[in-house]
């Protein structure tokens, strides 16, 4: 089992930024894949980034290329997504996720990962 917990939303203005941290607990010994999700009201639950356990593989949404980071440092268990630029459209509560079946390569869909964490909510104001 592995516990996920989100930190770092909050409301900003658009052109903003923000710092998302997702600190994983429990059984996390093993590797896995790691990614962020959103889901704003009434929408489903998609695909933001996505990380290989060392790193070297990254995955982003065509809407937040170029804008969001995602990172990762496996000695603290913990991931993180820096949002840059942010937008009125990026308003969404955000998850981390963990993806037990993976560990170089990045899943893009909701029903490959095992552990979610409680999500954060991210407010982008114009």
């Amino acid at each position: 089992q592995v516990q996920l917990v989100e930190s770092g939303g909050g409301l900003v203005q658009a052109g903003g930024s923000l710092r998302l941290s997702c600190a994983a607990s429990g059984r996390t010994f093993s590797s896995y894949a790691m990614g962020w999700f959103r889901q704003a009201p009434g929408k489903d639950r998609e695909f933001v980034a996505g990380i290989s356990w060392s790193g070297g593989s990254t995955s982003y949404a065509d809407s937040v290329k170029g804008r969001f980071t995602i990172s990762r440092v496996n000695a603290k268990n913990t991931v993180y997504l820096q949002m840059n630029s942010l937008k009125p459209e990026d308003t969404a509560v955000y998850y981390c996720a963990a993806d037990w079946s993976h560990s170089r390569v990045v899943v893009t869909t909701t029903s490959e990962y095992d552990y979610w964490g409680q999500g954060t909510q991210v407010t982008v104001s114009s």
